[in-house]
C-alpha cells in the first residue's frame, strides 16, 4: 500500500471515531438543556480539553510551532500571553460562572445569564449579546472550513472544495446529532491527539538528529531572544503587550467559558484548571520545541512553508499511518473548534432570540429540533462562506477573539465580581467596546484592538452604572448564594444552587 493510500486509510479512522463519538453522545442527549449544556454534567478532565482543544485550534500545531522556525522565541509572546489568560480564566471565572449561571434562573448560555443575572426587563442586553454571537460566530466557523479545506488540499493532496465539505460535514454530523456532549467528548480525544502530536514528532525527531547537542548548534542566538535580538524600542513594546494582551481574549470567548457552566460543579473547577493548565503548557512547549528542532532537521531555509513543520517532521520519521494520524491531529484542532462554535451559536439563535420572541413556551423536543436546524444552517452559511479558498475571512481570526474578548470580558468579570453592575452599564461597556474594536485598527497604532475596547468597556460599564444602579434584594440575594456556594463557609458538602425535583 503507497504511502497516500495509508494517509487516506487514516483520515477515514479519525473521522467515523469522530462520527461514533457523536452517536454515542445523541444517545445521551434527552432534552434543551442537554443538548446545549450537557446537562451540567461535564466531567473536569473533559471539560479542561474541551475547552483547550476548542481553544487552540490549527495555531497550536501549526502557527506557533511555524513561527518559531522562522522567527525565534519573540512570536512566544502570544503563548505567554495566553497561558497567564487561561489560568485566570479557570481561576477567577470557572468556578464563579458554574454556581452563578445555575442561582441566577439556570441560565444555559452567557446572554441568558447576562438577563437574568442583571433582571433586564428590556431583553435587549441578551438579544445584542446574541446578535454579536451570531455575526462573529458565523464568520469564525466558516474561517475554520477555509482552513480546514486548504489543510486537506495540502496535506493529503486532495482538492479543497472536496476537503472543505468533508471537514464540513463530519463535524456537523457529530455537533447536529451529539450537540453539546458530542463537541465535548470529540473535543477530548481530540485534545489527546493534539497533544500527542505536538510532543511525540520533536522527540523522534531530536533522535534521529542524535540528540540535544545538534539541535542546540543549529539554532542562532537571535532565535533565542524574546526580543528577536534586536534592541528594545516602541514599536517592540507595542508589539509584546498587543502579543500578551490575546491573554484578555479568554474571560470573554463563549465556546470556551461555556465549558465552565457544564461542570458537575463549582468545586471541580479547581480539578478541571489542573488538568487544562497541564495540558496547555505542555502542548506549548511542545510546539516552541518542534519549531526549533525543525531548524536542525530541515535548515532554517528548508521548508516553503514554515507552518508544516511538524507535519513535514511526522511524514519524514512515522509510518505512513502514524503520520496520518498526526496530519488528522491538525484537522482534529481545526473541528474542535468549529463544533464548539456552532453549538453556540445555535443556542444563540434559539436560547435568547427565538425564546424572546416566541409567543408561547416552546415543548422540550421543539427546542432540542430548532437547536439542530440552527446548527445546521449556520453550517450550510459558513460553507457558502467558505467556497472561496482565498477568502479574507482567515484574517477575521484575530478580529472576533478581541471582539469577545472586548465585549464580553468585562462583562463577565463585573456581573461575577461587582454587584453595583447596571443592566445599562453593561449594555453601553458592550457596545462601546464593540465599536472600538471596529475602528481602533483605522487608526494604525500597531495596538491590538482588544486592549482598548476592554478597557472602555470597563471605564463605560462602570460609569454608566454608577449613575443607573438601583438596589435589588434578588440581586444581592444570588450574589451572596454565589459566594456561599464558591467559597463555603463551613465544612460539608457543597450547596446546592438549585433544588432539583
Amino acid at each position: 500500500m503507497s504511502a497516500h493510500s495509508w494517509l487516506i486509510v487514516a483520515l477515514v479512522i479519525y473521522f467515523a471515531a469522530m462520527i461514533a463519538i457523536g452517536v454515542y453522545a445523541a444517545l445521551k442527549t434527552k432534552d434543551h438543556e442537554d443538548y446545549m449544556l450537557g446537562g451540567r454534567n461535564l466531567p473536569p478532565a473533559v471539560a479542561a480539553l474541551s475547552a483547550g482543544a476548542s481553544d487552540m485550534s490549527g495555531w497550536l500545531v501549526m502557527g506557533l510551532p511555524g513561527a518559531i522556525y522562522a522567527t525565534g522565541l519573540i512570536e512566544a509572546w502570544i503563548a505567554i500571553g495566553l497561558t497567564i489568560g487561561a489560568y485566570l480564566n479557570w481561576k477567577l471565572v470557572a468556578p464563579r460562572l458554574r454556581a452563578y449561571t445555575e442561582v441566577a434562573k439556570n441560565s444555559i448560555t452567557i446572554p441568558s445569564f447576562f438577563e437574568n443575572r442583571l433582571r433586564d426587563r428590556s431583553r435587549l442586553l441578551r438579544v445584542v449579546s446574541a446578535v454579536i454571537i451570531l455575526v462573529f460566530f458565523t464568520l469564525y466557523v466558516s474561517s475554520g472550513m477555509v482552513a480546514g479545506g486548504v489543510f486537506f488540499e495540502s496535506a493529503f493532496g486532495g482538492d479543497y472544495l472536496v476537503g472543505m465539505l468533508l471537514v464540513g460535514g463530519v463535524t456537523l454530523a457529530y455537533t447536529l446529532f451529539g450537540g453539546f456532549l458530542g463537541a465535548s467528548f470529540t473535543d477530548f480525544v481530540q485534545g489527546v491527539m493534539i497533544l500527542a502530536a505536538v510532543l511525540i514528532v520533536p522527540v523522534m525527531a531530536v533522535v534521529a538528529l542524535g540528540g540535544f547537542g545538534e539541535v542546540g548548534g543549529s539554532v542562532s542566538p537571535a532565535h533565542l531572544s524574546l526580543f528577536g535580538g534586536e534592541a528594545v524600542t516602541g514599536i517592540t513594546i507595542v508589539a509584546i503587550v498587543s502579543s500578551l494582551a490575546w491573554g484578555l481574549g479568554y474571560f470573554g470567548q463563549p465556546h470556551i467559558i461555556v465549558r465552565f457552566m457544564a461542570l458537575r460543579s463549582a468545586r471541580e473547577a479547581n480539578t478541571a484548571r489542573r488538568i487544562g493548565m497541564g495540558w496547555m503548557i505542555l502542548s506549548l512547549l511542545g510546539a516552541v520545541a518542534a519549531g526549533f528542532v525543525g531548524i536542525a532537521f530541515f535548515g532554517s531555509d528548508g521548508l516553503d512553508n514554515p507552518e508544516t513543520v511538524i507535519l513535514e517532521m511526522a511524514q519524514a520519521l512515522m509510518h505512513p499511518l502514524v503520520a496520518g494520524l498526526v496530519l488528522s491531529a491538525v484537522l482534529a484542532a481545526i473541528m474542535s473548534t468549529i463544533s464548539s462554535q456552532l453549538i453556540v451559536t445555535s443556542s444563540a439563535l434559539v436560547e435568547d432570540i427565538y425564546k424572546v420572541v416566541a409567543r408561547r413556551a416552546p415543548s422540550q423536543r421543539l427546542l432540542v429540533l430548532l437547536g439542530r436546524a440552527c446548527v445546521l444552517v449556520v453550517a450550510i452559511v459558513a460553507v457558502v462562506l467558505a467556497l472561496d479558498p482565498d477568502s479574507s475571512i482567515l484574517e477575521l481570526v484575530g478580529f472576533a477573539w478581541a471582539g469577545f474578548g472586548a465585549a464580553f470580558g468585562p462583562t463577565i468579570l463585573l456581573s461575577l465580581f461587582w454587584r453595583r453592575l447596571s443592566a445599562a452599564g453593561a449594555l453601553a461597556g458592550m457596545i462601546v467596546a464593540v465599536v472600538t474594536v471596529f475602528v481602533w485598527p483605522l487608526l494604525g497604532t500597531g495596538l491590538y484592538e482588544i486592549v482598548p475596547g476592554f478597557a472602555l468597556n470597563l471605564v463605560v460599564a462602570a460609569i454608566v452604572s454608577r449613575f443607573t444602579y438601583r438596589p435589588d434584594a434578588e440581586i444581592e440575594g444570588e450574589f451572596t448564594r454565589t459566594a456561599a456556594i464558591v467559597i463555603p463557609t463551613g465544612p460539608g458538602p457543597e450547596p446546592d444552587a438549585i433544588t432539583r425535583p
